[in-house]
């Protein structure tokens, strides 16, 4: 009994201890599917430019400017005096309605209510994000999101659809420096 024991751990020792061979992926991937993805939205952001385009030459009492982030805005209601603009840390009281392309109403200023949000660390849509920093108190501003500035890829999983470019109405009502709200 004792020699079946050892050699049964005999066995199990040298069995084990044979070079095990590396698994291989079952599938691997030429990064065929990442290109095509890339060739889609170019074709997407093409698209969405050539809308807003259009929508920038037929409103001809209004000039817009080109932001470096991607979207476009003019200005509704404009402070030319001297005023400091939202910083990180800025409490920005703000209104704003979201329109669709067409300038159909999809959430107005009553479904949205007056918004607080503190610049850079809340998470709100990314245009707006950024917007928001262009603009001083009193101001309103109209810009113009493609979708990956606005709700992207998923929408907002209510009434705006996946890859929507909006139009957003936004009134800067009070603007709270950092330092003077402790």
């Amino acid at each position: 009994m004792k020699i079946l024991f050892q050699l049964f751990i005999a066995s199990v020792l040298l069995t084990s201890c044979s070079q095990q061979k590396a698994r291989k992926p079952i599938s691997q991937t030429n990064g065929s599917f990442i290109k095509e993805s890339i060739e889609r939205n170019k074709e997407l952001i093409a698209g969405e430019e050539k809308l807003i385009d259009s929508i920038i030459k037929q409103d001809t009492l209004k000039e817009y400017i080109a932001s470096s982030k991607g979207y476009w805005y003019k200005y509704e209601t404009k402070i030319n005096e001297e005023s400091i603009l939202p910083k990180k840390g800025d409490i920005a009281y703000f209104d704003y309605q979201i329109h669709d392309i067409n300038n159909k109403v999809i959430y107005s200023k009553e479904d949205l209510k007056p918004q607080k949000y503190v610049v850079d660390k809340q998470n709100i849509m990314m245009g707006l994000r950024d917007g928001i920093k262009l603009m001083k108190k009193g101001e309103t501003i109209t810009f113009l999101f493609p979708s990956h500035m606005a709700f992207g890829y998923h929408g907002d999983d209510n009434e705006i659809n996946p890859n929507e470019p909006l139009i957003c109405t936004v009134n800067l009502i009070d603007l709270r420096q950092e330092n003077s709200n402790k």
